[in-house]
């Protein structure tokens, strides 16, 4: 209540409500903001005691009605009213006004990696992370592949994948290491989640947490009292004769200190009884990050679909050409410069080198077919003269299994014109060298086209071991660093030498026999199956 404020009566003594725009003698009031007073009042009338459980939709929702009752409040009070209309007027309480919903542009995922199992007392000894997928949408692939970094892994990655289960959830990984002879101290751990669709990465999360590796003789209170420091999200602390007071507590990692004569009083909402406290789980949950993937990052810079590695100055033991094809099915035949049927074209090489003529000319000009079987990678002869497989003939169209270490001979009319050796049975390819005098000149990389490599399962043999890792992704040749995961696109600028597997003086070359001239008069692509044998 104040006096009258009419500049025209500045000595009425008459008292105004609030609310009223004019005095008992009938004297109009100015209209003035309102005062804090009157917006405090408003705010107190309608707020009621906060919650620390309270969701966060529901503060939300609070928020936004006290945002209105102040909006009604302030128009309440400045705007004018008649005297006689606001004597006639019932109180009513103020109504927020349902604001227009509008659907963002995007509602990312609120997927993270709850990772438990952490035991840093396990100073010099082996540990095992659990790792569980939450939050994750039902509309990504069915299984996703987790790729950890980090130094204390050994090799510094490694690779996993997220399987659905038939419930919708996913199954936990399990990750392996060892901190033995690690200086104590925080060592980073980064995460990438990748959904995978024909073969191509198409969604993307990241994150990155930090484990702590502590000293040998630190005690059991020092490493949970380091922990709760980065983890912790709710601190409490009472300082010179104060009073802390916590409730609720679902989901908190609670660090309360009380000094000085203080109390800290902690509720975390137990039922009535005994309640025990102790040390709490070393677990946490770590948010993934959506990552946008350019468009252009799905895109190979140089696709093909054969090419070929050219080594310069081959040291002992190296070829000279690693030729690649990436091929459903790839065909096996004679050399040829005109029109040649097949794919992988073979010549007899004699003591003097390379002879395309003579007995390259008992070969057929689609001899054999090499292909993906329901137990790995299978041959089938299709040529006039044979193939001998370890020795034996198989028959003709009928296929054979590959074996690591088997050789193939081509043919079988006449030993020794081209004989080959499965040096590596890969899950997306085969590796064959030549064990014949061409076996300084080329090997041969038969790799499955869109299929990602899986290191842990390659077998090989001492002289495909050493060999790059290569595999066929969206059109294009790609390198894979398996120390540090890295996928390189291989294209005739690419630096090979700063590549893992690759000797000095190598190149790309676009095309799988570079030192000849093919000529391909009816534009025929690689593996046409219309072609018959010769």
């Amino acid at each position: 209540m104040k006096k009258c404020s009419n500049p025209e009566h500045p000595h009425c003594t008459f008292w105004v409500l609030p609310g009223e725009t004019v005095c008992a003698g009938n004297h109009p009031q100015a209209t003035t903001a309102p005062s804090s007073y009157d917006l405090l009042t408003a705010l107190r009338s309608v707020r009621s005691e906060p919650s620390a459980t309270a969701l966060p939709h529901a503060r939300a929702h609070d928020a936004g009605m006290r945002d209105a009752v102040i909006r009604n409040a302030a128009q309440a009070v400045t705007s004018p009213v008649p005297a006689s209309a606001s004597a006639s007027l019932p109180a009513v309480t103020p109504v927020p006004v349902a604001q227009p919903a509008t659907a963002p542009a995007y509602q990312p995922v609120q997927a993270h990696l709850h990772i438990s199992g952490f035991d840093p007392r396990a100073a010099g000894g082996r540990q095992t992370l659990k790792m569980e997928l939450r939050g994750m949408s039902a509309a990504c692939a069915p299984q996703l592949t987790l790729r950890l970094r980090s130094d204390l892994i050994p090799r510094g990655a490694v690779q996993h994948d997220f399987v659905r289960t038939t419930r919708g959830d996913w199954r936990p990984v399990f990750v392996e290491f060892s901190s033995r002879n690690k200086e104590h101290g925080q060592y980073q751990i980064e995460v990438e989640v990748h959904s995978h669709v024909d073969g191509a990465v198409a969604q993307k999360w990241v994150c990155t947490f930090v484990i702590l590796v502590p000293r040998r003789d630190a005690t059991l209170t020092e490493i949970h009292q380091i922990f709760l420091s980065t983890h912790k999200n709710v601190r409490v602390m009472a300082d010179d004769a104060s009073i802390a007071r916590v409730t609720g507590g679902d989901g908190c990692n609670l660090d309360v200190t009380a000094r000085n004569a203080g109390i800290a009083h902690v509720d975390l909402s137990a039922p009535q009884g005994k309640i025990d406290m102790g040390f709490t789980t070393i677990a946490w949950d770590e948010e993934l990050i959506e990552v946008d993937l350019p468009a252009a990052s799905h895109c190979h810079p140089h696709p093909s679909q054969a090419a070929c590695l050219v080594n310069a100055a081959p040291e002992a033991g190296e070829q000279r050409q690693i030729r690649l094809f990436a091929l459903e099915e790839c065909m096996l035949g004679r050399f040829e410069l005109v029109d040649p049927e097949a794919d992988v074209l073979l010549s007899h090489f004699s003591p003097d080198g390379q002879d395309n003529n003579g007995l390259t000319r008992r070969l057929s000009g689609r001899h054999a077919i090499i292909r993906r079987s329901q137990q790995g990678f299978e041959i089938e002869d299709v040529s006039r003269y044979g193939v001998l497989l370890d020795g034996v003939w198989p028959g003709k169209h009928k296929p054979v299994a590959l074996r690591l270490g088997m050789r193939i001979e081509l043919s079988a009319s006449i030993k020794g014109i081209v004989v080959l050796s499965v040096t590596a049975l890969l899950a997306h390819g085969v590796i064959l060298h030549r064990i014949d005098h061409g076996a300084r000149a080329e090997c041969f990389y038969l790799l499955l086209p869109d299929t990602q490599p899986t290191p842990a399962s390659h077998l090989a043999t001492p002289q495909a071991s050493c060999l790059p890792v290569l595999f066929h992704r969206n059109g294009g040749f790609w390198h894979l660093d398996t120390a540090s995961g890295k996928e390189t696109a291989l294209a005739p600028a690419t630096a090979l030498d700063k590549l893992s597997g690759f000797a000095r003086h190598n190149r790309f070359a676009s095309e799988p026999y570079p030192e000849c001239w093919i000529i391909r008069t009816e534009g025929a692509a690689l593996c046409d199956s219309t072609m018959q044998t010769a």
